[in-house]
């Protein structure tokens, strides 16, 4: 598992998934909210299987070993 979630993306899909799961407490209390585990999984693992399988990554290249 190749890691493909740069840090921008990384924090904007805490956000997101944070927002989403605080609806499941505030707001219009259903269970949809917990669809922000996805974002915020994601985030923490560094990788989103969706963007591999489409070669997606926002992650800076790493320099090469000599």
């Amino acid at each position: 598992m190749k890691k493909n979630v740069g840090t921008a993306d990384k924090w904007i899909r805490i956000v997101i998934g944070l927002v989403l799961i605080s609806l499941v407490f505030v707001g219009p209390k259903t269970a949809w909210g917990w669809i922000g585990i996805i974002p915020l999984a994601t985030a923490l693992i560094n990788f989103c299987p969706i963007w591999a399988v489409l070669k997606i990554s926002t992650r800076k290249k790493e320099p090469t070993q000599v």
